[in-house]
């Protein structure tokens, strides 16, 4: 994957013609919009430090209605639209014996100037049909729709199709971004989360929308809510120890030193001020600290699992699963690499 683009704010314009499906334009709208926020939102843990600023862009910021009816409402004419880091076009309502070729001048003529000004174009499904009216597919590997490969290969012989693939990356600093269809505008979100904002807020954003397989339930998605603000010092001094020493071989022992309270008091004590018991709360950091190492590295189960504290590789496992609803290696298949790419 190339190197990530660090801009403070990302602007994002999604391009909005009749035939535009509204479902992926206004799905790329709101998880964009909540990348890193969101996550603060729902769990109380800082967001990242890069935010995307999506807007949709159409001929005119007149609201008018797609090919089926449904409302589209324009944030910025491609007038307004002068410059963006990312340009995304959604799939389109198009039939497969239509001949688009020469429908569109305004769009093409847009797209072309974002893209030799440096912005990273990207397509889902059918909307790799307006790239390639553009021009901007001539002589790059490209992906769409399977059922629009003939199309594309009939009325724009110069792309070098892979149907097989759901993502392809490609064209100078791989500023060409193509995906396969309409589902697959996830896979190119989370890609995008990833290029711009690293890996770590890609899983962020898979964990808070439920992006990929959901078959074992949400469990395996959910993360560790931050714990309660409270003012009882003898516990927070419990929380810094933990923190600090999750893997000791007796954590409740060592969170109960740390508090300065008898065992009894500091139970009592710690359920009221945070919502968890002792032991509740020392397993859930060490099986966050895990799904970090195995979301971030190629360690072995076992190393990672006494690196968490557990000297039974067997009861890391069980209580992992107990924990998520599937093993480590099945967490780590799925969120260890974000995109197909």
């Amino acid at each position: 994957m190339p190197t990530p683009y660090a801009p403070t704010r990302i602007s994002v314009c999604l391009v909005a013609v009749p035939e535009t499906a509204v479902g992926v334009l206004h799905g790329f709208f709101e998880v964009l919009s909540f990348v890193g926020s969101g996550w603060e939102m729902l769990t109380g843990w800082p967001p990242g430090p890069r935010r995307f600023l999506p807007r949709i862009v159409a001929a005119s910021r007149d609201p008018f209605p797609n090919v089926v009816g449904l409302p589209i409402a324009p944030n910025l004419s491609f007038a307004e639209a002068r410059r963006a880091d990312i340009v995304i076009v959604a799939d389109l309502a198009v039939d497969r014996d239509e001949d688009t070729r020469g429908r569109w001048p305004e769009v093409v003529s847009w797209l072309r100037q974002q893209h030799a000004q440096g912005a990273l174009v990207c397509s889902v499904c059918t909307g790799s049909l307006l790239l390639a009216e553009a021009g901007l597919l001539d002589g790059v590997e490209a992906t769409c729709h399977w059922a629009a490969t003939d199309q594309i290969r009939k009325r724009y012989p110069a792309v070098q199709l892979r149907p097989e693939r759901v993502l392809v990356s490609s064209g100078t600093e791989h500023r060409i971004v193509t995906s396969g269809g309409s589902a697959s505008w996830t896979d190119l979100a989370l890609y995008l989360v990833a290029r711009f904002c690293g890996e770590d807020e890609a899983r962020r954003t898979a964990k808070l929308f439920l992006f990929g397989d959901r078959s074992s339930g949400q469990a395996p998605f959910a993360a560790r809510v931050r714990p309660a603000q409270h003012e009882d010092a003898a516990v927070a001094a419990a929380q810094v120890w933990i923190a600090e020493n999750y893997a000791a071989a007796n954590p409740v022992a060592g969170m109960t030193a740390a508090s300065g309270l008898s065992a009894r008091t500091f139970k009592r004590r710690f359920q009221a001020a945070t919502g968890y018991s002792p032991m509740e709360y020392a397993q859930s950091l060490r099986i966050e600290e895990a799904k970090q190492m195995l979301e971030a590295t190629d360690d072995p189960i076992d190393h990672i699992a006494a690196e968490a504290g557990y000297v039974e590789p067997a009861s890391f496992r069980r209580l992992f699963k107990r924990s998520t609803g599937i093993s480590p290696l099945q967490y780590r298949q799925r969120f260890r690499q974000m995109t197909p790419l």
